[in-house]
């Protein structure tokens, strides 16, 4: 009996993870195709950093309130649903829950843009200098950098929440 509640309230937060999976992915893999594409007005001339058509402009912020947003959250809304009981887990007694989703947020957004900028750094010192990017090519990737972005920010902060700070329920 109690491994049959188990099991249902596992596949409850399976679901409810997949539903809000696609409520992250859709939009932010739409929106950071669309809106980049439209706005480089020379798609034949993007630079990472200079000028006013470059990848910095979308990408950092991006890199930075995707991660942090999509933790905040998920993690807010699986907790919720822990303490309503809907899930196989629930949440130690000494967790300060506003203080865990906010740090965990921070650091997801920090980490993320962090490695973004090192990344485009590492290009920008590693090709000539003034190179042109195909904007077309660069709206595309970003559109696939949100999705992947959306997928591991519903995901980790999960597994992590699972590792370190719950409790399974007996």
């Amino acid at each position: 009996m109690l491994t049959t509640t188990l099991k249902e309230k596992e596949v409850t937060l399976k679901r409810f993870l997949r539903k809000n999976l696609l409520y992250y992915i859709v939009p932010n893999v739409v929106f950071n195709t669309i809106i980049p594409y439209f706005s480089f007005t020379d798609r034949n001339a993007v630079h990472l950093f200079a000028g006013e058509q470059n990848l910095a402009r979308f990408i950092l912020p991006m890199a930075f309130f995707l991660p942090f947003i999509i933790t905040f959250d998920i993690l807010k809304k699986t907790i919720t649903l822990s303490e309503k009981g809907h899930s196989e887990i629930i949440l130690a007694e000494d967790v300060k829950k506003n203080k865990f989703i906010f740090k965990m947020a921070a650091i997801n957004g920090f980490c993320t843009v962090l490695f973004v900028f090192l990344v485009m750094l590492g290009l920008h010192f590693g090709l000539p200098q003034l190179y042109n990017y195909n904007g077309t090519l660069l709206a595309v990737l970003l559109g696939l950098t949100a999705g992947i972005f959306s997928v591991l920010f519903t995901y980790m902060p999960i597994r992590k929440l699972k590792k370190y700070h719950l409790t399974y329920r007996d």
